[in-house]
């Protein structure tokens, strides 16, 4: 049976006996498609969840730059239903809106609404107080800076701001309407890696960095967004890693996760049954927002590694995006891969992975931007 049917019945099983689920998104200005959206990405993981992969239509492992190509198509025959790709370069001192990047990036989100496909986006920015990149924890001074009223530093944050202003109001539908994008800025913020998390800010700046992203995105007309924090993950986690440094209800429409635990399916299976636990107390959607494993070679690995555990008892979760294969051309020595690719080791298990009924593809998704019966977002 198609998996769009599946679906509809799962959600009309809800309304016949009289089930209504409200749901509470931070823009109370949100526009309809986001949240419908929203209320497809609630419904969806209650089913089963969709497959991401960072990257996918910007370049794989022997190809780039190429329109409408994937590896992830070129093993299955079918797009993600999850893109994943990175403003962050759209936003701070790397910015040239006359770049190849910029275009590539409009159009593939372009074309990725055009399917039906879902958009979402991290942002690696650099630091705006010392001019390093985003793994520029040098100084415990920048999210201070930032938040602090007329500085330098808070000054060249609201030109990067202004900048993702521009290019997501710029972002339009084939109808004209703005095309809505789940935002997850500030990831792994329970690390000490990156300038705005725990090795370089206290628990009430990033909240307070977090509270005003999102109000200044607001406040420029930004009504296209899903806001989803990510903490990384630091094991078989409980419900408590995914409120790490919380923001509040009122600013996170989603919680998200970055697993990276080699193949560790049982720590993968708890964890995600903590976070679907903190999902269905919040009434938020969840997701895996980056996962997978370096260079791995499992024939089996999408079955035994991400299947089963994504599947099992008590996990509710709407995607799982897998972290990008770089370009390598001909140099096969560096092993920079995170998902398939044509002649990978596990291609036929991910067929496999495919044609489950409980994983979704382009194809499979029903219209993520059209409103769910007995599911109300406010």
């Amino acid at each position: 049976m198609n998996k769009f049917y599946l679906l509809i019945m799962l959600v009309c099983s809800y309304t016949n006996i009289g089930a209504h689920t409200t749901l509470k998104m931070v823009d109370p200005d949100a526009t309809a498609e986001t949240k419908a959206l929203y209320a497809n990405l609630w419904a969806i993981q209650q089913r089963g969840f969709m497959f991401g992969h960072h990257d996918d239509l910007n370049y794989g492992r022997h190809w780039q730059g190429v329109k409408g190509k994937s590896d992830t198509k070129d093993v299955c025959g079918d797009y993600p239903a999850v893109y994943s790709l990175d403003f962050a370069s759209m936003m701070d001192d790397r910015f040239n809106p006359q770049s190849d990047w910029v275009a590539q990036s409009k159009q593939n989100i372009l074309a990725a609404r055009r399917r039906g496909e879902v958009i979402t986006a991290c942002c690696h920015l650099n630091n705006p107080l010392t001019g390093g990149d985003s793994w520029d924890n040098s100084s415990r001074a920048v999210v201070a800076g930032i938040l602090k009223n007329g500085s330098n530093t808070q000054a060249k944050f609201n030109t990067w701001l202004d900048r993702l202003i521009s290019f997501v109001k710029d972002l339009k539908d084939d109808n004209g309407h703005p095309i809505p994008i789940i935002f997850r800025p500030f990831h792994e913020h329970t690390q000490t890696w990156n300038w705005w998390g725990r090795g370089c800010a206290t628990e009430s700046e990033f909240v307070n960095l977090w509270r005003y992203t999102v109000a200044y995105l607001m406040r420029g007309g930004v009504h296209q967004f899903i806001y989803i924090i990510s903490p990384q993950s630091g094991g078989a986690d409980g419900e408590d890693r995914f409120t790490y440094w919380w923001p509040g209800d009122d600013y996170v429409d989603m919680i998200g996760y970055d697993f990276y635990e080699q193949e560790n399916p049982i720590d993968f299976y708890i964890s995600l049954k903590s976070l679907s636990a903190v999902s269905a107390k919040k009434q938020k959607p969840c997701a895996v927002t980056e996962t997978g494993l370096e260079a791995f070679s499992n024939p089996r690995y999408w079955t035994d590694q991400i299947l089963q555990p994504a599947t099992a008892s008590g996990v509710h979760i709407s995607f799982i995006t897998f972290w990008r294969n770089k370009y390598v051309g001909k140099n096969e020595k560096d092993t920079h891969f995170f998902s398939v690719f044509p002649g990978h080791p596990s291609e036929q298990d991910f067929k496999a992975f495919y044609c489950d009924k409980r994983t979704y593809f382009s194809r499979d998704l029903p219209d993520m931007y059209s409103p769910v019966t007995g599911i109300i977002v406010e």
